[in-house]
């Protein structure tokens, strides 16, 4: 049975980099690639209550997710791969598909942000890595 790895996309270089780690060193792995829709950047004040303007900001990311899936079949040429989107903090959304899904490792970058939102909101590697129920690989 192919070994299954979970590998979250977010368009970062990390996580490409994770991508490519994952298809060279497991070639018979079936791949899931999972993209987390942060509703924290779903915007603020006033246009978080207008309706309209939430749903225009969540088809964008639908848009955004299956954009970066694309970019990725395109860069794993021929191996097998899955997608999955879902919406909610990442490395909460990553370890929950981990635990209900038949995942035997994640892949992941080590960090999406640069700066000073990266020190504020923390890293979403370190979380995964604690908290994962499967072996974790953090990719540069």
């Amino acid at each position: 049975m192919a070994k299954r790895l979970l590998v979250p996309v977010d368009g970062s270089e990390q996580a490409w980099n994770a991508l490519d780690h994952a298809t060279a060193e497991h070639p018979e792995a079936v791949l899931t690639l999972l993209h987390v829709i942060n509703p924290v950047g779903a915007g603020t004040g006033a246009q978080v209550a207008d309706v309209g303007y939430g749903e225009e900001w969540y088809a964008a990311a639908e848009r955004r997710a299956e954009d970066l899936f694309e970019r990725a079949r395109e860069r794993v040429g021929d191996h097998e791969i899955e997608t999955e989107t879902t919406v909610g903090r990442p490395a909460r959304a990553i370890v929950a598909v981990a635990e209900e899904s038949d995942i035997d490792s994640i892949v992941m970058g080590s960090h999406g942000r640069d700066g000073v939102s990266r020190v504020v909101l923390g890293s979403v590697a370190e979380t995964v890595v604690r908290r994962s129920p499967v072996p974790v690989t953090v990719v540069r």
